[in-house]
């Protein structure tokens, strides 16, 4: 099996955020960052070259039971043409609140916002959290 691309790094945080396309994603990624902290409690790891994750869980593909490795439960990414969240639509809770978050679109794996200040911060939290909650069983 081949060596996933994207793992936890020792790269700096607030190093990426500050490096950021364009000043409002800066504080945007710095805001993200606060949110996402006090949600889950723990601190932000980079995931890769453009990815914040915050905890890990280990995934085994329904269709391919050889394909497994380590992801964030919850994570982000400042991109210069939108805000990539990641592990929001994940689950069904999460993917059944998505539609209260406010202006959005989806992708493979992630929910794109281009701005940070016109979703609804609380469904935020919301998403986050029930991303958070998220263990290892396959089953859940």
């Amino acid at each position: 099996m081949a060596e996933p691309k994207t793992r936890p790094t020792d790269a700096d945080v607030d190093a990426f955020l500050d490096a950021a396309a364009t000043l409002r994603r800066v504080e945007e990624g710095h805001r993200l960052n606060a949110i996402m902290r006090e949600v889950t409690g723990t601190e932000p790891v980079m995931w890769g070259p453009s990815m914040i994750g915050y905890g890990s869980y280990h995934y085994v593909s329904p269709a391919n039971p050889r394909t497994h490795g380590d992801w964030p439960k919850v994570a982000f990414s400042p991109r210069r043409s939108a805000i990539s969240l990641y592990g929001l639509k994940d689950l069904p809770e999460g993917a059944a609140l998505l539609p209260q978050l406010g202006p959005y679109t989806e992708g493979a794996g992630c929910v794109y916002v281009k701005r940070l200040d016109l979703i609804n911060e609380s469904v935020l939290r919301q998403l986050i959290t029930i991303a958070w909650s998220r263990s290892d069983d396959p089953r859940r």
